[in-house]
């Protein structure tokens, strides 16, 4: 089958950090389900393993942790699919990754793709749509409601670094299933607009000070935050604007953060890493695929939209390698979809 992987770890200009490969395609046994591969997403996660993780010796590396794709084979152990079935899943980073034809993914990861999208729009979706719903409901604890509904909460979330993958999910779940305020911050016209039609219902910027910025919205304290980027750099204004017994969550890597700031106003910090279930085989591992099938019936029912930003054409090294150029770049808005090989 054909793959795209690495042999070494290199800087996304070198033309062999990503490679074209042809590798065997795996078998499914147990709960495996074997996945034909039809569009992929493009996440922070895969060059920081690119860069960070070594393959061994002579063998060669798949990354990739969003796709949709066909059922094509199931182990002896799965029962809810079967071979046809149209699926979406972000899957396990300490497997193979989904920059290849064929895939093998543990069912309880996986969920049925939203019916009203088209391959390239659902693989926008899994990775950030597990990531946001677990920093919401799990982490931040907000409390959930039916869609939309009418009933507005006391809680405030900010949202830093709102117009990427994650935050571009987290601002239409918060919306469609929670009472809250949403601040969303973004420094550019593009990212503004984007956050603003996702549903935020103020904007400001990050590149400014945001205490006074969000004090001068009068809407009172800032209950909870969103930390998708940057955490060491806003640390100390959480702190500030934060609520006594407000939560900050965060999915990025901080070198260092001085937590006796949380004290005083008895303050918690979470930290959502999405694959922390399927690395440790957790015994409510089935969450996330559960989790995927609740998102796909919000997207068929109108009220979540797909948050892919670029499609940048064909499942190859060149077009993989141009957009891990981009993310990590930081120039993306919403998600770096690819399609067909």
């Amino acid at each position: 089958m054909k793959a795209i992987g690495y042999t070494q770890s290199l800087a996304v200009t070198h033309p062999e950090s990503l490679i074209d490969v042809e590798l065997p395609q795996p078998i499914a046994i147990g709960r495996d389900l074997l996945i034909k591969v039809k569009a992929i997403a493009v996440n922070p996660a895969d060059y920081k393993v690119r860069l960070n993780m070594a393959p061994v010796a002579g063998e060669v590396k798949v990354i990739g942790w969003d796709a949709v794709g066909e059922v094509i084979a199931t182990g002896e152990s799965v029962s809810p699919f079967n071979p046809g079935d149209q699926v979406y899943y972000a899957g396990d980073i300490t497997r193979q990754g989904s920059n290849a034809e064929y895939q093998l993914v543990d069912e309880r990861l996986v969920g049925i793709k939203p019916k009203s999208l088209s391959d390239a729009e659902a693989a926008a979706l899994p990775l950030t749509a597990i990531t946001a719903w677990e920093l919401l409901f799990e982490h931040l604890c907000i409390k959930q409601q039916a869609p939309h509904s009418t009933e507005k909460s006391n809680e405030v979330i900010l949202v830093v670094g709102a117009a990427g993958g994650v935050g571009s999910i987290f601002i239409q779940l918060a919306k469609t299933l929670t009472g809250a305020t949403i601040i969303a911050t973004a420094s550019r016209e593009s990212s503004s607009e984007w956050v603003k039609k996702l549903g935020a219902d103020h904007v400001v910027d990050h590149t400014k000070p945001l205490p006074a910025q969000i004090d001068g919205l009068n809407i009172g304290s800032v209950t909870h935050v969103a930390s998708l980027n940057s955490t060491d750099a806003y640390f100390e204004a959480y702190t500030q604007l934060l609520a006594p017994f407000g939560k900050i969550a965060m999915i990025d890597d901080p070198e260092g953060l001085d937590i006796t700031k949380l004290k005083l106003k008895s303050l918690s910090l979470h930290w959502e890493f999405m694959f922390a279930r399927s690395m440790f085989n957790a015994v409510d591992m089935d969450e996330q695929g559960r989790l995927l099938n609740r998102v796909a019936d919000l997207v068929d029912q109108g009220y979540i939209q797909t948050t892919l930003g670029q499609h940048m054409g064909a499942i190859n090294a060149a077009n993989l390698r141009a957009a891990h150029e981009a993310l990590e770049a930081g120039r993306a808005i919403g998600k770096i979809v690819l399609e067909g090989f």
